[in-house]
């Protein structure tokens, strides 16, 4: 195989002028030959590949932040949790999991897993115990465990070992939806309030802290500077911020904008810093912030908020008494339900759009990506050609991507900026009244 590699290399270096397209021809080449070794020495790991486990393991929220290259490992973050009594309990997310290493009897590899072990905290003269939870209800999240009744832990007993004798396994390794066994003892789950630093809520405080340093460097340079024109990075966020706010929101709110342009303007930076971070592997990026429903939510939450709070007589006369004819909305109120209906679907749709966007797009990421190990099992031929595939299709997802954080950006604000200037809206009966008044005024003048 390495023959045949060195022979494909000075072929191309003999026929091929252009560096470029050498050095591409010799990345793909070296990625082709080394995949197929890499997969096989790893295709026992192959079998129990769960796609969707790690699928949503990367997208989803954690109580640590994954090492790059090395997921076994977190960072750990603050677990704060309140318990059924009403106490409050903060301890590190480190002791949560524990490192189990196993090895192969027939391989010889060692496999290293994180496995949740109970998390005792001493508070007074009692004794908290805290878990990460393993039932479909309340899957990864802290639960706190509460001991159950002698009665109802002999029933939960025979019915495990009931179960255990069905599936010819140990009783202790029955899991029963709802419950732990720990310590040779049955323990009920409670769900505590929950506001632990969890990734995603670390991720949004970094989001939060480079929008505000960007914002920052341009007031800072005019400043020190005074009206001189900025350069390099400066001029490149003052150039975005005058894009965005003549192209979309003055144009849209007209005299109106300098009011709703701070909301609007961070509403278009934070998504799409929150959106780039998202693109990158290693800390502080990796979070999937915007592909989280919850924070596309409480944006659109946002925007609802805007619209709607500072509304005018003539939007809410719109939805109330709209100007059709009287059978529509009299005695059935079928307009005013479609208003009313229409007044919620505007921030669902921008909730919904910004999340399927970006969670579609580190989906098909991760899955290219995941072919690679998936076809690594069909030999070394399916190997090289998937991964040559894959590694290409996931750089322009990638490059996709980047190009899609600023249109998701853009049309989040644009669309929040229509909704507003909607709710803004002062009527026909204003207008001529405006356009009267400038005609008295006018000959006045010319007097």
């Amino acid at each position: 195989m390495w023959i045949i590699m060195l022979f494909l290399c000075a072929f191309i270096n003999r026929v091929t002028m252009n560096n470029s397209i050498r050095n591409i021809f010799f990345l793909l080449l070296t990625v082709m030959f080394c995949a197929p070794v890499a997969s096989a020495s790893g295709s026992d790991d192959k079998e129990g590949l769960d796609v969707k486990e790690i699928i949503f393991e990367h997208l989803g929220d954690g109580y640590g932040w994954e090492v790059p290259f090395f997921h076994e490992y977190r960072i750990p973050l603050p677990v704060i949790v309140r318990a059924q009594d009403g106490s409050w309990h903060c301890f590190s997310s480190a002791r949560l999991t524990e490192l189990i290493e196993t090895e192969d009897v027939a391989t010889g590899k060692k496999h290293h897993t994180l496995k949740p072990v109970p998390v005792k905290v001493d508070s007074g003269d009692k004794t908290y115990t805290f878990m990460l939870s393993g039932s479909e209800a309340h899957k990864n999240k802290v639960v706190e465990l509460m001991p159950v009744p002698t009665d109802m832990e002999d029933r939960l007993i025979l019915k495990a070992d009931s179960v255990a004798v069905a599936d010819n396994v140990q009783p202790d390794t029955v899991r029963l939806d709802g419950y732990e066994y720990v310590d040779g003892k049955y323990y009920t789950e409670y769900k505590p309030w929950d506001i632990s630093i969890s990734k995603n809520v670390l991720a949004l405080l970094l989001a939060a802290i480079v929008v505000t340093a960007m914002m920052m460097s341009v007031v800072r340079w005019y400043r020190r500077h005074g009206m001189k024109a900025p350069r390099k990075g400066t001029a490149f966020l003052e150039l975005i911020v005058e894009f965005v706010y003549n192209g979309v929101i003055k144009s849209t709110l007209g005299k109106k904008a300098p009011k709703y342009a701070p909301y609007l303007l961070t509403a278009f930076f934070f998504i799409l810093t929150m959106n780039l971070l998202g693109l990158i592997v290693i800390f502080p990026g990796g979070a999937n912030l915007t592909g989280n429903i919850a924070i596309t939510l409480v944006l659109a939450l946002l925007t609802f908020i805007m619209t709607n709070v500072k509304a005018t007589k003539h939007y809410w006369k719109e939805i109330l008494w709209p100007d059709v004819p009287i059978w529509l909305k009299c005695p059935l109120p079928i307009m005013q339900f479609i208003e009313i209906f229409g007044i919620f679907t505007k921030p669902a749709a921008l909730c919904v759009r910004l999340f399927a966007n970006m969670m579609g797009g580190h989906m098909i990421v991760i899955t290219l990506i995941l072919l690679i190990f998936i076809f690594g099992a069909f030999g070394a031929a399916a190997a090289g050609g998937v991964t040559v595939i894959s590694i290409i299709f996931t750089i322009f997802m990638l490059a996709l991507d980047v190009l899609v954080s600023f249109i998701q950006a853009y049309v989040f604000t644009m669309l929040s900026t229509i909704f507003i200037g909607l709710a803004q809206e002062e009527g026909h009966g204003h207008d001529e009244e405006h356009v009267e008044a400038q005609v008295s005024v006018t000959p006045a003048k010319t007097k």
